[in-house]
């Protein structure tokens, strides 16, 4: 490891595309990755945001947007369970937002409680926000949306179009950290939510509960499945997973970028190699001596894989901060990056195998050595 460290040092020069190879690779399937999770992590916003442990909804729901309406009764078959604590509506749908300058845009109408310790209500809205919308027709959207919903801020009206027409809303709050990907999210009440739905009045779209002890969710979500297929029954955590990965396969955006990724790792690959035979063979009358003086051919293997075990580590290495500073930028943006800690350990992990391989290839090299080479 010495001698590999003390090559690399003194023949930086020759080594540097390799390093930057390794850390462009690295750089760019952390930060694809990132992206990609931070985008649709944004579809599991009405679940990620509140509190709710269990959510039950229409049969085969694939995602937390595509909820059907079910009859409100449902709701026995939750709080019946001795390990349900109390059970909540929630409705949501898409519905048509007419911007006050025409045009329209679709829209995902949320309608929860607004108590202080309600299940379906997400943490952005403060008592302020929840006590302006408990008069009929108030909503709350997100800053990020105004220019989508045509409405500069707070005060502006709009129309929702609903199964009696359109009717009339008013922004009277705005939230932030709380973009869309489908369409913008509008919270409001469960009155309101109803104007502007194709809910009957004894219908919801999910029922959510809760349970005296979180730990216990699991078990009941799979009593339930058991007893009750004609509805669909997740914990928050399965659900909202289940939500990102239907965005993720039907949008196709994964294998875009994940192809997009496998690219610059290719690109990695390929640099990297080359940086290594070259060096490898510009050290062949090295490797000469040393096999003149006794040192055997695996030895010099195992010393052309350390120098690209430490190409590839160097490499990583110096992609993490320029990781967090692009996530950072990214960031300023508007664009969330999503950087888990087994994301770029993951990432490092496939990078630095990367670079180990190119080392095999660039072992081919070391066939030319002879010491009869010194003679020559």
């Amino acid at each position: 490891m010495s001698f590999s460290l003390t090559t690399l040092w003194y023949e930086r020069q020759r080594y540097l595309p390799g390093v930057l190879a390794v850390a462009f690779s690295a750089l760019l399937i952390a930060l694809q990755c990132g992206l990609l999770m931070g985008l649709f992590a944004i579809t599991s916003i009405p679940i990620d945001h509140t509190h709710a442990d269990i959510w039950m909804g229409a049969p085969r729901v694939l995602s937390v947007d595509l909820g059907e309406p079910i009859p409100e009764g449902n709701f026995a078959r939750l709080e019946n369970q001795p390990e349900v604590q109390r059970t909540e509506f929630f409705l949501q749908g898409f519905g048509y937002w007419s911007k006050p300058g025409g045009g329209r845009e679709l829209c995902m109408i949320i309608g929860s409680n607004l108590g202080d310790h309600a299940l379906g209500r997400v943490d952005e809205l403060d008592p302020d926000l929840r006590s302006k919308l408990s008069e009929p027709g108030s909503v709350v959207v997100d800053a990020s949306d105004l220019a989508r919903l045509g409405v500069k801020g707070v005060g502006d009206t709009a129309e929702i179009g609903g199964p009696k027409g359109p009717r009339a809303v008013r922004v009277v709050g705005l939230t932030h950290g709380l973009p869309s990907l489908a369409g913008p999210y509008v919270f409001c009440s469960h009155v309101t939510a109803r104007e502007h739905l194709s809910v009957l009045d004894d219908q919801t779209t999910y029922v959510l509960a809760q349970c005296k002890n979180p730990a216990d969710a699991p078990a009941v979500v799979e009593r339930l499945k058991a007893r009750y297929p004609d509805q669909s029954t997740f914990t928050s955590a399965e659900f909202s997973y289940r939500s990102r990965m239907h965005w993720l396969t039907k949008t196709k955006a994964g294998i875009a970028l994940g192809y997009a990724a496998a690219l610059g790792l290719l690109v990695g690959a390929v640099v990297t190699y080359q940086t290594l035979s070259a060096a490898t063979k510009a050290s062949l009358r090295e490797y000469a001596v040393l096999q003149a003086l006794g040192i055997p051919r695996w030895r010099m293997a195992m010393a052309v894989m350390a120098q690209s075990f430490w190409v590839g580590a160097i490499g990583v290495a110096l992609s993490l901060p320029a990781v967090y500073a692009l996530a950072l930028v990214a960031d300023r943006m508007g664009l969330h990056v999503d950087l888990p800690w087994w994301l770029l350990a993951t990432a490092a992990g496939v990078t630095l195998v990367m670079a180990l391989l190119s080392g095999l290839l660039a072992l081919r090299a070391l066939r030319q050595v002879e010491p009869a080479m010194l003679l020559r």
